[in-house]
């Protein structure tokens, strides 16, 4: 059976606590966006997957109650960075399963100023369930008193220069690229243009990663309504109907520790793998591809991601983005609502609002950011410890 996105929704990104409201709002707002978008009650709603990981048990539905007490299911979704997008999948299998017509994914994360903890400095770092990942870093690069999550991939940057040659220019590239997107998108929490030299001159987070480099903590929240084509063609949905014609989670294998190498322990692997069954599904390989929503948590995760998802060889991303390749004009439009690095990143909502984007870009809804023509999208979100999670989204 196919699926079909025909709603999407979310609210501006936002630095937390500038704003005076709860989570259940913000879910709020998004999920009745998306359902206005499809033109959809919430009483067709069959089932509702809810992605966050800031919140206690149940969450998901204090946040679903805001649209309707239905009294359908609704699952609680936790999977680090790539909830959003886990919870998209559940949607989609619900439908392509033939145990729903109609599901509504919801993502949200209300969170707190500062950089992420989790790290070997945390006293429950031995029982963490990133500790093996970090357990590598440490045995390759040692700790030092940087916020964790820079640090391992602030090493596998370190590990790509020395390999490869990158640059910290180039990396700083992938910054000022996002950040001259998001100037487009009014949802984006951040949209202020800065120049290579300007990223560069920016705070150091961990060496090479200037602050300019990494995605903000942010509240948020995002939603996609997803149906079959038998509830799309008895609600007359064509018009809104974006196809998911191929999607995959991979998770971590021996390859991402048998190396050491924090290039691995950070996804490129899972990545690799997530891409190369997305493209088995769809039948579409990176070459079909016009845009992309990719997960840019740091500068250094996007040049991964182009090697991962075969828009370049092995240890040639710096000189991809540097060619403008994946900006306007290039091959590839990459990012263009700014990517987490400047659109913002509240973890639950992110593969959420990834779809939400190529949705709005698929159906030329996209405004001054519009990649022309565009009749597919691929979006790419990983959570460390981990998930990979592709998805491949075409314009019939």
């Amino acid at each position: 059976m196919k699926s079909y996105i025909v709603g999407v929704g979310m609210t501006k990104f936002e630095k937390p606590e500038s704003r005076d409201w709860q989570y259940w709002d913000m879910a709020k707002e998004a999920g009745s966006a998306a359902l206005a978008d499809a033109g959809v009650d919430y009483a067709l709603v069959q089932q509702v997957p809810v992605g966050y990981c800031f919140q206690a048990s149940t969450a998901g539905q204090r946040a679903a109650y805001e649209l309707g007490l239905s009294g359908v299911p609704v699952y609680n979704v936790n999977n680090n960075c790539a909830t959003g997008s886990t919870a998209l999948m559940m949607a989609r299998q619900f439908v392509e399963g033939g145990l729903s017509d109609c599901v509504l994914a919801l993502g949200f994360e209300k969170m707190k100023r500062g950089a992420l903890g989790g790290g070997a400095a945390d006293e429950s770092f031995k029982t963490s369930p990133v500790a093996r990942h970090y357990g590598i870093m440490a045995a390759g690069h040692g700790f030092e008193m940087s916020p964790p999550t820079a640090q391992i991939f602030g090493n596998a940057a370190r590990e790509h220069m020395e390999r490869h040659g990158t640059t910290p220019a180039q990396l700083a590239a992938v910054g000022a690229k996002n950040h001259r997107h998001s100037a487009d998108n009014p949802n984006a929490q951040f949209q202020d243009v800065y120049t290579v030299e300007e990223i560069l001159a920016a705070k150091e987070i961990h060496a090479p990663l200037t602050k300019l480099q990494c995605s903000p903590t942010s509240d948020g929240a995002a939603a996609a309504l997803v149906v079959s084509e038998r509830f799309l063609v008895a609600h007359g949905l064509h018009d809104k109907a974006v196809e998911i014609v191929g999607q995959a989670m991979a998770t971590d294998t021996e390859e991402s520790f048998a190396s050491g190498s924090c290039i691995d322990v950070v996804g490129k692997p899972m990545t690799a793998a997530a891409a190369r069954q997305a493209y088995e599904a769809s039948g579409l390989g990176i070459e079909d591809v016009d845009v992309v929503e990719l997960h840019d948590c740091f500068s250094i995760n996007e040049l991964l991601t182009y090697e991962a998802l075969g828009m370049c060889e092995d240890g040639a991303a710096g000189k991809l983005v540097e060619s403008g390749a994946t900006t306007y004009g290039g091959r590839w439009v990459v990012n263009p609502s700014g990517g987490l690095i400047s659109k913002g990143h509240p973890l639950g909502a992110t593969g959420l609002a990834q779809a939400a984007e190529l949705v709005w870009q698929l159906r030329g809804e996209a405004g001054p950011r519009q990649v022309p023509g565009a009749r597919v999208g691929l979006a790419h979100n990983i959570g460390l410890g981990g998930a990979a999670v592709v998805t491949m989204l075409q314009r019939g």
